[in-house]
């Protein structure tokens, strides 16, 4: 079945980030892990590592033993894809990305706040790897969705990916209704 968050992620790289190549599910042998959603953009050489997370009740929520595992989990889930890119792209400009729509703030000072949460992955990648998460969380979640769905209106011929072909009909839809 397809994973629409990862489909979402893989055609924005695709459409707005020029990447020749997307993959999503790609299982790392060396770590024992998978990353959701990998972009290769060959022209400029840049690689684009994809953590993606749709979790719309409950928002950005990973569980281990009943209480929120989000810091260790996607410090975690991080650290083996900085691997993974730092061995087989050693030359790219890397960048990794966290994605998830739903990204709740607590109170001040609440042990789940998610907000919190991410920016301690944040921290975290910054001190063990001196590298920046780039957040597309909440409204930049949004924003991006937008940018799909503006090339999608200017586009005639029939984009092949679901996502964006859905995107294309809604704005072709909308021109015919005269909306």
């Amino acid at each position: 079945m397809i994973n629409v968050g990862e489909q979402l992620v893989a055609s924005y790289l695709r459409y707005i980030r020029d990447c020749e190549f997307t993959q999503l599910n790609l299982y790392t042998v060396d770590t024992q892990g998978e990353i959701d959603v990998v972009g290769i953009d060959l022209e400029t050489r840049r690689l684009f590592v994809c953590e993606v997370a749709v979790h719309l009740t409950t928002g950005l929520q990973y569980v281990k033993n009943k209480r929120p595992n989000n810091i260790a989990k996607l410090t975690q889930k991080f650290s083996r894809d900085i691997a993974y890119a730092n061995r087989f792209f050693p030359e790219y400009e890397k960048h990794f990305m966290l994605w998830s729509p739903v990204v709740k703030a607590s109170k001040p000072g609440s042990l789940y706040n998610q907000m919190d949460h991410v920016a301690q992955i944040e921290a975290n990648l910054l001190s063990e790897f001196g590298i920046q998460l780039d957040l597309i969380i909440n409204e930049r979640f949004e924003a991006c969705l937008q940018e799909m769905r503006s090339y999608a209106s200017k586009q005639t011929a029939e984009l092949k990916c679901p996502v964006m072909r859905l995107f294309q009909i809604e704005a072709h839809l909308k021109k015919h209704l005269g909306k």
